[in-house]
């Protein structure tokens, strides 16, 4: 449950700051690769329109493949951000866990000797 928590925090935190992507309706999308390039269709009504369908689809490629490499880098600086704001949060409350058990138990030992 607390790691669950933690995570939402982690998540609302990146949203809100504005690192790489964006998560909203349970759905996360890239903000620095600008929109996905349609697919073109391949026109096959004659040879012309058809090296025209090729050509575009040759560009489109290169489109996709940019647009794509930008998501992975986006989405992995993402998944870093999360995992070490989620990891960095659950050790402070396992110290602080660990401290109040400390201090029970040594309040306790204190009592008992009385």
């Amino acid at each position: 449950m607390i790691r669950k928590s933690f995570f939402a925090a982690a998540l609302l935190l990146i949203t809100v700051s504005g690192m790489a992507g964006t998560i909203g309706n349970g759905m996360w999308s890239p903000n620095g690769c600008g929109t996905e390039p349609p697919a073109p269709a391949i026109d096959q009504g004659s040879v012309d329109a058809y090296n025209l369908s090729v050509k575009a689809v040759n560009e489109w490629q290169k489109l996709a493949n940019t647009y794509n490499t930008c998501l992975i880098n986006e989405a992995n600086t993402d998944n870093a951000i999360i995992a070490k704001t989620a990891n960095d949060a659950q050790a402070r409350l396992r110290a602080a866990i660990d401290k109040i058990n400390t201090d029970v138990t040594a309040a306790k030992a204190k009592l008992d000797k009385q």
